[in-house]
């Protein structure tokens, strides 16, 4: 419920307020928001500081509220899979709440029965086909190909089988990162400073 709500909050701060103006405009030209008197350190400090303590609301839910005790490699590449769907929601709340939705409901997968997902697969195929249907009247040659495969794959994997390997299964989260991250990134756009290294008085 606070992962939720922390959405609303989040595009309120970043869009309807003078912190958030600053934040996002150290993020995009650091040069230019420190001319107009921002503290530009001082923001990046803050930004790492908000976004490392959500982080680490994350990996308290898993230590004491999903599993209940701390070990080695409890995340699981679930650290990646976030970052991912950051990326995927093009760095903005609403975005980034509809990736977390898509993998983590991958990542689910690993709690259901085999039959569960096997069922899947007919919805997988469905939705293909109906992405096929709105690339053709969209004229979208480069995308009915590649939906046309994966509605037929799904299909004839479906009526084909009854099950489907455990190792698929585990290893379906990861993939559906992959495969949304190679779909996606021609359409996305990061912060324009971001990871780029800035000095104190740098034109940019």
């Amino acid at each position: 419920i606070l992962a939720l709500a922390v959405v609303p909050l989040t595009w309120w701060v970043l869009w309807r307020t003078r912190f958030g103006l600053r934040l996002r405009s150290v993020g995009e030209n650091p040069g230019a928001a420190e001319s107009l008197g921002v503290a530009v350190y001082r923001m990046k400090y803050l930004g790492v500081v908000i976004s490392g303590a959500c982080a680490g609301m994350s990996g308290a839910f898993i230590v004491l509220i999903n599993s209940g005790i701390y070990k080695e490699q409890q995340t699981g590449g679930r650290g990646f899979i976030g970052l991912a769907a950051m990326i995927f929601g093009n760095w903005r709340p609403a975005g980034v709440l509809v990736g977390s939705g898509l993998f983590g409901f991958a990542d689910a997968l690993q709690t259901r029965g085999d039959a569960s997902v096997h069922a899947l697969l007919l919805f997988v195929g469905i939705a293909a086909v109906a992405g096929v249907a709105f690339a053709v009247w969209r004229r979208r040659v480069r995308s009915i190909g590649l939906l046309g495969i994966v509605a037929a794959g799904a299909i004839a994997w479906y009526v084909t089988s009854d099950t489907v390997p455990a190792e698929f299964v585990y290893c379906t989260p990861y993939v559906v990162t992959l495969v949304v991250l190679a779909a996606a990134g021609q359409r996305l756009r990061m912060p324009a400073a971001d990871g780029l290294r800035y000095r104190k008085g740098q034109v940019t």
